[in-house]
């Protein structure tokens, strides 16, 4: 291919920041994140997204095994029997189930669903394990996806239709020991967001409006997207007994007494991708978090008339020396394009680290690595490259941490009166930390009028809380309000 004959690689064609619904949708698809289906709703994970989501899942699992949780697989299909079983739970999810009602010409005797999430066969089979206080406590967990035919517009990753996530679900023989499962969950996705995704998130409680059908109390770390939306990260569901009482799922306690068993329930999903590509990238494209990134870093070898063969050994001496110290690293020496066109769809993908090696840097036994968050260039000698390109990366991932923190700090606005609340609203968006007097009239309220939710309430309530911002009544807790995905 001859150099002026490159392909037609067309870049983003609006800005982040004037219109971010479209920039999102080109973001994803122009980067070769993922592609669309002939399934409305069911994305096509192309490498760099599914790279991401394994190392996403290592990096959980690996933190779940540690505290005791144990992988497990469950069928995907669900008699209809068992997702009745528990009417709060069956009937929140009724309106997404998708059924399976035939194979070849034969009609089935009974509907299957396609698992919305897996409690209810789960369960069944936990009535069966349970027995005595010593089968406890039984902490499974399985990686998997699920299908939920939202009637919503679907959008990449932030409402998906099929998906996938981890589900946790844990059983114990007394409430304190479930309650107290709640902080080594949500400090592991908190972890796993922080030090791998490089994102903040907001923790709290759902209120009683929100929370998972059939739970007890939910808890959920919330997102901030940069339209100002809040988007619901994950969560932790304090399910009590309400699943054992349906299930029958019941023990002998030390004394010989029959109780039922305590349960939580726990995800993360593969809406942290859409997260990451929302917060973190740009008007050139995505900007993948490092230690995400199915591709760390990719060389580029800029070859000339003269000197390519040297450019090419100093490029692949590069390449060992990155791989052999576990870098993912890809080399560009493809024919036909210019460095600018390849610097350009790097950038777009999102790679984290560039590597330019031309004659010039043969002479000085150097490269430049250029950051493709902030663009910064760093000469590098190649005795020292492998030590330093891990400094970059940890540099580049706390650089990337303080802007989401930032942002996410510049959409949180404290308001005390519902003017204030509607003004903010509409204008600077955001989280609207309000005092509420905790019933749902009010709350409902607040949503039909302004479109609003709660997202959460802050466990840590700070001082005294004023009155209720809708019904001028007594205060009972902050709440966290916005218009959310």
């Amino acid at each position: 291919m001859a150099q002026n004959d490159e392909p037609d690689q067309k870049g983003l064609t609006v800005k982040k920041s004037e219109d971010f619904s479209e920039w999102y949708t080109q973001v994803l698809l122009k980067s070769g994140f993922i592609d669309y289906s002939d399934v409305s709703g069911a994305l096509v994970f192309l490498p760099a997204a599914y790279g991401a989501w394994q190392l996403i899942t290592q990096a959980v699992d690996a933190e779940f095994k540690k505290s005791g949780v144990e992988d497990v697989y469950f069928p995907l299909l669900i008699p209809e029997k068992l997702l009745v079983q528990e009417k709060t739970h069956f009937e929140g999810f009724v309106p997404e189930v998708a059924w399976v009602t035939e194979t070849g010409d034969t009609k089935l005797e009974e509907r299957l669903a396609i698992r919305p999430t897996s409690e209810t066969i789960m369960y069944k089979s936990y009535s069966k394990w349970i027995r005595s206080w010593r089968d406890l406590p039984l902490r499974f967990n399985q990686w998997n996806n699920v299908l939920r035919w939202e009637f919503k517009h679907p959008t990449p990753f932030i409402r998906s239709r099929e998906f996938l996530w981890n589900e946790g679900h844990s059983a114990f023989a007394t409430e304190m020991e479930a309650r107290a499962e709640r902080d080594v969950i949500i400090g592991i996705y908190l972890r796993t967001l922080r030090d791998y995704l490089a994102l903040p998130g907001i923790v709290g409680r759902k209120s009683d409006r929100e929370k998972f059908a059939g739970a007890v109390a939910s808890y959920s770390i919330e997102h901030v997207m940069p339209d100002g939306w809040a988007l619901q990260g994950p969560d932790f569901h304090l399910d009590g007994q309400n699943f054992a009482k349906a299930f029958g799922i019941s023990f002998l306690d030390k004394d010989g007494k029959r109780e039922f068993a305590w349960q939580n329930t726990y995800a993360i999903t593969t809406r942290e991708l859409g997260v990451v590509a929302a917060v973190h990238g740009d008007d050139k494209g995505l900007v993948i978090p490092p230690r995400i990134a199915y591709v760390q870093i990719v060389i580029v070898p800029i070859l000339r008339k003269e000197g390519s063969e040297m450019v090419l050994s100093l490029a692949n001496d590069v390449l060992g020396r990155l791989k052999r110290e576990g870098y993912r690293c890809r080399m560009d020496d493809r024919e036909g394009y210019s460095p600018g066109f390849k610097f350009n769809e790097w950038e777009l993908k999102g790679i984290p680290i560039r590597i330019e090696i031309g004659p010039r840097d043969v002479e000085k036994n150097s490269v430049v690595a250029v950051r493709r968050d902030n663009g910064a260039k760093e000469e590098i000698r190649v005795g020292v490259i492998a030590e330093r390109i891990g400094g970059v990366i940890s540099e580049m991932h706390e650089d990337m941490y303080r802007k989401a923190e930032g942002m996410l700090k510049s959409f949180i606005h404290r308001v005390d009166d519902y003017d204030a609340f509607k003004k903010v609203i509409d204008g600077e968006k955001g989280i609207m930390s309000a005092p509420w007097c905790g019933s749902i009239e009010c709350e409902t309220k607040i949503k039909e009028e302004t479109g609003a939710k709660i997202t959460n309430v802050p466990l840590e309530q700070d001082g005294a809380v004023p009155k209720c911002i809708y019904c001028g009544k007594e205060g009972k807790e902050r709440a966290n309000f916005a218009r959310s995905y």
